[in-house]
């Protein structure tokens, strides 16, 4: 009790709690089956679907791939990544804006043993409640488009400082966008300096060969080294 006469409980720091120890139980799961997990993050309409069919078709000649579909509603999503051969969970969040450590952990127990090698999580479409909760993946990535402006780091921080690799995609757009490149690379790395970034285009596949090449051999280290610590 304070000195006004009423106690102050604070719940965000038990959501963290909770969300924490369901983050370690993912990463438990994940290291002991073997599975390489990224969460992709980005805004409604930065392209997150059509790069992740991109990437499914590079990943799928030398890895079993999975998809999580995280919406609101609906299964447009789920459909189209499934006609690339992923093994696709639906998961729907209902009024939640974000997928959180428990979610992700539900949606990994429903896929069929073996799993697939590499699961990625295509996250609720936002720039913020994605990014303040930690789903125990192994990597970050996030998209940024084009269209919506350069200055995206500098209105949503957090997403850019907590991700570990960022593409700006839909760059066949950029000489109809006022999108300076330079500034808004340069404001990332002031955020975090140890951000990947690369310039592609989903629909031209402009920069999507060198990203998906340097995402197998990541994969492909993380899972070798998580072989060796299950003793396989």
């Amino acid at each position: 009790m304070n000195k006004n006469g009423f106690d102050i409980i604070e719940v965000r720091a038990g959501i963290e709690a909770e969300n924490g120890r369901f983050a370690a139980l993912v990463r438990e799961l994940t290291d002991r089956e073997g599975v390489f997990l990224i969460n992709l993050m980005a805004s409604p309409g930065a392209g997150k679907t059509s790069v992740l069919c991109r990437v499914i078709d590079a990943l799928s000649e030398r890895f079993g791939v999975g998809v999580m579909e995280a919406d609101m509603d609906a299964d447009v999503d789920a459909r189209t990544v499934a006609e690339h051969g992923a093994r696709v969970v639906q998961l729907h969040t209902g009024t939640s804006c974000h997928m959180d450590a428990k979610m992700t952990l539900k949606g990994l127990e429903s896929f069929k043993k073996p799993l697939p090698q590499v699961i990625i999580l295509e996250n609720v479409g936002n720039l913020v409640c994605p990014a303040e909760f930690d789903v125990g993946a192994d990597m970050r990535l996030m998209i940024l488009s084009v269209p919506e402006g350069d200055d995206k780091p500098l209105k949503y921080p957090l997403m850019f400082t907590v991700s570990d690799w960022m593409l700006i995609n839909k760059t066949d757009t950029a000489p109809v966008f006022d999108f300076d490149f330079t500034r808004c690379e340069d404001n990332v790395r002031t955020l975090n300096p140890d951000m990947v970034i690369f310039r592609v285009s989903a629909k031209t596949c402009e920069g999507i060969g060198e990203f998906t090449n340097r995402l197998a051999e990541v994969v492909s280290s993380a899972l070798s080294k998580k072989r060796k610590g299950a003793g396989v």
